[in-house]
């Protein structure tokens, strides 16, 4: 089943005297006659924080690489900041914070450590790195596990490790995939309470599973299925008919049951392939 793309007339009115800060120009990725996704278009816009929904092996995972400059796409053009991240990606990447599914972290570094590492590599000189980590710890309320080893902290610390080197360089934008996956509720709660501070300042695209995920933290939604746009636009017009999130999910990625999407375990092309995200 393929549902239109479509977006609220008044959201749309309101995008466009903004600023996009994420670009998705007709973006497609092949492997071979394999295509991850093909002519993904989107803009998410200065302040927004957007959710980015598909069930496994739709190409979000892909989508998002692409939009980082970890992946080069087959077509189309990705931009952060109105940078091109395949010609200019170093430039691009001083505006954006990526938090990968499973994030660059060194288990035998304590979080200071590791943020003392992210810091030098970005070139910060002595005054602002000690500002900008302790910036970091504060916003991802990491003091009480600074000086512990990484291997010694739980999934939602780690987690919380993870926003903070994404953080550091105090970047513009910032690209989440799956954020909360396999937290239990409490480091959900602490995780979502992280991210609505994030929102007040920063520019958020953020893949999730878990859809309750969507209606605590973002403002609107953007669908892909099977590799291509479905829906683009707000969470009243996603669900017009109160049939619920997980309702329409199912119906506009042509599952009746949606159960297997909503924490994204069951084994499929997603997570089989690593060429298809």
């Amino acid at each position: 089943m393929t549902t239109e793309s479509t977006s609220h007339p008044d959201a749309a009115a309101a995008q466009k005297s903004g600023v996009p800060m994420i670009e998705a120009d007709g973006l497609s990725k092949f492997y071979g006659i394999f295509a991850a996704c093909r002519e993904v278009s989107f803009k998410v816009y200065r302040g927004e924080v957007v959710a980015f929904l598909g069930p496994n092996g739709a190409g979000k995972s892909t989508t998002m690489k692409m939009l980082t400059g970890y992946l080069s796409p087959s077509e189309g053009v990705a931009r952060i900041a109105g940078y091109d991240m395949t010609r200019d990606r170093v430039t691009g990447s001083h505006h954006l914070g990526y938090l990968p599914e499973k994030g660059p972290l060194y288990p035998e570094m304590t979080p200071y450590s590791l943020l003392d590492f992210f810091a030098e590599a970005r070139g910060m000189g002595k005054k602002i790195k000690k500002d900008r980590i302790a910036e970091a710890v504060e916003l991802c309320s990491l003091s009480s596990v600074i000086y512990k080893p990484i291997s010694k902290l739980s999934k939602g610390f780690r987690q919380r490790v993870g926003m903070a080197q994404a953080l550091i360089h105090e970047p513009e934008v910032l690209i989440m995939d799956e954020p909360t996956s396999g937290l239990d509720p409490n480091q959900i709660q602490g995780v979502r309470e992280t991210m609505k501070k994030l929102g007040e300042t920063k520019t958020i695209l953020l893949s999730t599973h878990i859809l309750q995920e969507v209606e605590a933290m973002a403002s609107r939604v953007i669908l892909i299925n099977e590799g291509r746009l479905v829906y683009d636009g707000s969470l009243a017009d996603i669900d017009p008919n109160n049939k619920g999130l997980n309702k329409v999910f199912a119906d506009m990625t042509g599952h009746g049951d949606s159960s297997e999407h909503v924490e994204g375990e069951q084994p499929t092309q997603e997570s089989t392939s690593n060429s298809a995200s």
